[in-house]
């Protein structure tokens, strides 16, 4: 076996100071759904890549610039690492102990916003390959970077991104932006994603708000009206509606339900963490609950704008309503074709003046379990958590990992820092170090391998 003790030695006589590039990091804002400070982060990136000896650039999208970054090694093979500069809005700054882009380190953990999706992954994966120079002078393998900056936005503009850049972005695997422990401290290697559908449904019945008096027997409601439309969507037996929408779902084969089964039953901790009083369609747990839970497609209303919702009583007639709609997709479903079949149920319940708004999208993604490399990855985390990873065929989250497999044509594997607490997307966000210090040691292990 590879004696990694000097490796192990650099990455915990540096920890404090590649977490204070983590910092610098965090500390610029970068809302890709406000458009705030993106290029001043992809900029970031560039000089952290450019610190390690990479040949980095920017790369213009129509949305968020690209940083693409190369480093040739010893052998011909080729990684590539894809991660996210973008973060989602901090809002409600009320909620959060300190302020979300001043990162503090407390009682073992480092909070700010952004900070465990996704930049600590990036800082620790270079913090990996600092420990790789400073031993051996130079890398194993090749190594090349995407960091796009709206993942948190649908990935908009990477699906055309990749494709007009395959020969640049060829490679022989793929380390995917994110990964973690579960709530027993077991690491967990996610081998697909769903897919989405993400629209806005709005619809404007007046000019402008009218006095509910004047206009409450006469004029026609926008929030009826859209609430009226949502619910021909699916019903109370949670079915969805839509003509057509299963014809392309592909059932769990044995194969996935063998590794599912491995897995824990969540029903407890979902149930203690979310405060879930009851499962829908009369779920109770195991086996049943894993299934439904990521093989399954669903139709989410994220949230529902119209009139008026502050303190107190305003009778109001309201002129406009939206609301934000997801739909989660399995494979072989595909958004283009869900939103062809979203028009034309709208359009034969009646609701020709829904407008559907489309945010983004992209179909669901999959990686053989059997990869050479998946098993390395998987079997070399023993070393480092003292037990080998879990498979999880799929997960009920999405991402912009369907390019990256079917056109790039790469195995795509989890491995991070996350775990059950940190908050992503929520005030006080965090990673824990000794996660942090572990994914590290863990992708020293696994660029040394792969070469």
């Amino acid at each position: 076996m590879t004696d990694y003790s000097k490796i192990d030695a650099y990455i915990d006589s540096h920890l404090n100071e590649n977490l204070e590039e983590l910092k610098r990091y965090v500390a610029q804002p970068s809302i890709s759904a406000q458009n705030l400070g993106l290029k001043e982060c992809a900029q970031l990136v560039k000089e952290m890549l450019e610190k390690r000896g990479f040949k980095a650039e920017i790369n213009a999208t129509d949305g968020a610039p690209v940083v693409f970054g190369e480093r040739k090694g010893k052998s011909d093979k080729t990684l590539l690492i894809y991660n996210h500069y973008d973060v989602q809005p901090p809002e409600p700054l009320e909620l959060w102990d300190s302020p979300p882009f001043q990162p503090e380190i407390r009682n073992g953990k480092m909070y700010g916003r952004g900070v465990s999706d996704d930049k600590a992954h990036l800082t620790s994966r270079l913090n990996a390959i600092d420990a790789i120079l400073a031993e051996e002078g130079e890398l194993p393998c090749n190594i090349k970077f995407i960091v796009e900056g709206e993942e948190e936005t649908a990935s908009v503009h990477l699906h055309d991104y990749i494709k007009n850049n395959l020969d640049k972005l060829k490679a022989d695997a793929c380390i995917w932006e994110f990964g973690g422990v579960d709530h027993r401290e077991r690491p967990q290697q996610y081998l697909g994603l769903r897919g989405i559908c993400y629209v806005e449904l709005s619809v404007t019945s007046l000019s402008t708000d009218v006095h509910s008096g004047i206009g409450g027997s006469i004029f026609p409601n926008a929030a009826w009206r859209l609430t009226w439309a949502l619910s021909s969507l699916k019903g109370p037996d949670e079915r969805i509606r839509i003509p057509g929408f299963y014809d392309d779902v592909v059932q769990p084969t044995d194969r996935d339900r063998e590794y599912m089964e491995k897995l824990p039953d969540l029903a407890q901790e979902y149930r203690s963490r979310y405060g879930v009083k009851e499962f829908i369609k009369g779920l109770e747990g195991g086996m049943e609950l894993k299934v439904e839970e990521v093989f399954t497609p669903t139709c989410t209303i994220c949230g529902l704008t119209s009139g008026y919702q502050g303190p107190g009583s305003k009778t109001v007639q309201p002129a406009f309503a939206s609301a934000k709609v997801d739909f989660r997709l399995v494979p072989n479903q595909k958004p283009e074709d869900i939103l062809k079949k979203l028009r034309a149920h709208l359009d034969a319940e009646g609701f020709q003046d829904i407008e559907i708004n489309f945010l983004g999208g992209e179909p669901a993604a999959r990686t053989d379990p059997d990869h050479p490399f998946v098993k390395l990855v998987v079997e070399s985390a023993e070393e480092i958590y003292d037990m080998p990873m879990d498979i999880v065929p799929m997960v009920g989250g999405s991402g912009p990992s369907y390019p990256f497999v079917h056109d790039l044509g790469l195995p795509v594997v989890t491995m991070g820092l996350g775990y059950p607490e940190t908050r992503a997307h929520a005030p006080n966000e965090n990673i824990r170090i000794d996660l942090y210090t572990q994914h590290v040691k863990h992708m020293t292990r696994v660029i040394k391998k792969f070469a």
